[in-house]
């Protein structure tokens, strides 16, 4: 089967499709807008999940899990929750089927449910619900807590990995006794957010604020990591919320205090999902497909042997196989390709294909000058070097090649990162593609014009943004911030 691919700069987006299906990522689902995520896409997965939450779990969060269900009336007790999830809601509405006569299926009358069930879109609702349960006293606080689960959420346009109605997360739901102890957790996980996509994925990210209108249904204050994609577009990859008291007083969550009073908890939600995939493939991809980073890379080094019969794959096994040992005992993830009547040439397409990050190359050649072939993925070039170097030559080379995607994406997003003067000059570089850093007034109603003029939105309002002495790009009055506005995903 062919494994070619639609060039990047020739169609954007069939490239894109086409490597999650060719590199076996995922494929589409029988329902539409659904994804089954096939075993090397969720291997990727797990590598970062398991990043994730040995990253939670060093800062005192503990896994647990809720239902699925969730009764409707749930929804209804938090306005702004309600209001923004319920045009991405799938419900329950009977519980059994029944076959007619002529053997067709329909839903069974009889069973229709007293109250409808939403299918978890999000979990604060149940799990606020629990915690009324759950907290007494100060004594009970703090609640940390994290799950890893699947959400629904009945997309209208969906995209492999990036938006599909049914996809994988984690979501942290915390509760607290003060205010600032729930706004440094808020904080606290941004911060893994930013660290485990610059050091593992090697995803240079913005961090910052939403703007209102773009934060969380339900949220006091919304914050995210933002990358840049390889078509210069943003993609909002993480988000970790400040809920005040918001949840605490529609489930009616109270504590009593040290000092014998009550009070309502505070509380924050945070999460990232399989969408982190899709980053990875548009931040780090070319057009020979994925290149992915080593941290997450389920095969690190993929060994390809040159044989033409069970002698002289017998003879490479014998010689390669004490390095290969030693290079696993080391912690390096490694595969032996030795499946026969499949060209040498058709196994590095794959692999190339699939972005593994170093590829080693043996025959009857290297086994006589005691030197293998390297291929390196981030650059898509060859080395040689002697086999008895080979365990520190591959860490040292994993290294480059992590800490080399790193720095290729960071330079692609400053190299499309602007400063711009005019209204004019904004419309020019959205349409163009990349992110625009620029003074906002600060109103919905400036947003939202430039929203509906360029499709353009604040990705974010940057920690380190300073509007002094700057003019909103759009109404030129006083910028009340420093905002970062792109095209996005």
């Amino acid at each position: 089967m062919s494994k070619a691919i639609t060039q990047k700069s020739d169609d954007h987006s069939k490239w894109y499709t086409d490597v999650i299906t060719k590199a076996q990522l995922a494929d589409y689902g029988p329902v539409k807008g659904t994804m089954v995520i096939k075993p090397y896409g969720f291997a990727i997965w797990e590598l970062v999940k398991d990043e994730f939450d040995k990253q939670f779990k060093a800062t005192g969060h503990q896994n647990a899990y809720f239902p699925l269900f969730i009764p409707k009336s749930f929804l209804a007790k938090e306005a702004d929750h309600v209001e923004g999830f319920a045009k991405e809601c799938a419900i329950v509405t009977h519980s059994r089927l029944m076959s007619d006569e002529d053997n067709s299926i329909k839903v069974d009358p009889s069973s229709k449910l007293e109250e409808e069930i939403i299918v978890r879109p999000t979990s604060e609702t149940v799990i606020w619900h629990m915690y009324k349960k759950w907290i007494n006293s100060y004594r009970d606080l703090p609640i940390l807590i994290n799950q890893w689960a699947n959400v629904v959420r009945w997309e209208m346009r969906t995209r492999l990995f990036l938006r599909t109605s049914e996809f994988l997360w984690q979501e942290g739901h915390t509760a607290h006794s003060t205010e600032a102890e729930a706004r440094e957790e808020t904080l606290k996980i941004l911060d893994i957010y930013e660290s485990v996509s610059k050091n593992h994925l090697a995803i240079p990210v913005l961090t910052g604020k939403k703007s209102e209108s773009e934060k969380f249904a339900g949220a006091v204050d919304t914050y995210c990591i933002e990358a840049m994609m390889g078509d210069k577009r943003a993609l909002q990859a993480g988000t970790s919320h400040y809920l005040g008291q918001n949840f605490a007083k529609a489930f009616d969550v109270k504590f009593q205090t040290d000092s014998n009073t009550e009070e309502y908890v505070y509380a924050s939600s945070w999460g990232v999902s399989t969408r982190l995939i899709g980053a990875i493939i548009m931040v780090h991809g070319d057009d020979n497909g994925l290149r992915l980073p080593p941290s997450i890379a389920p095969t690190q080094v993929v060994v390809v042997p040159f044989f033409r019969n069970d002698e002289e794959i017998n003879k490479i096994r014998q010689y390669i196989n004490p390095y290969l040992k030693e290079l696993e005992s080391k912690g390096i993830r490694i595969l032996f390709d030795d499946r026969e009547k499949i060209s040498p040439g058709f196994k590095f397409n794959e692999w190339e294909l699939k972005g593994v990050p170093i590829r080693i190359e043996i025959g009857a050649k290297e086994i006589e000058s005691n030197e293998l072939t390297i291929f390196r993925r981030d650059i898509n070039q060859k080395e040689k070097t002697p086999i008895n170097t080979l365990t520190s030559y591959i860490q040292d080379m994993l290294d480059q090649i992590q800490q080399n995607l790193l720095k290729q994406a960071d330079e692609f997003r400053k190299e499309n990162t602007f400063i711009v003067e005019s209204y004019e000059e904004f419309k020019k570089v959205i349409n163009e593609g990349g992110f625009v850093r620029c003074g906002w007034d600060g109103t919905e109603i400036t947003e939202k014009q430039i929203k509906d003029e360029t499709k353009a939105t604040i990705r974010c309002i940057p920690f380190d943004e300073n509007p002094e002495n700057k003019k909103c790009i759009f109404s030129e009055k006083d910028a009340l911030h420093e905002a970062i506005f792109a095209k996005a995903y």
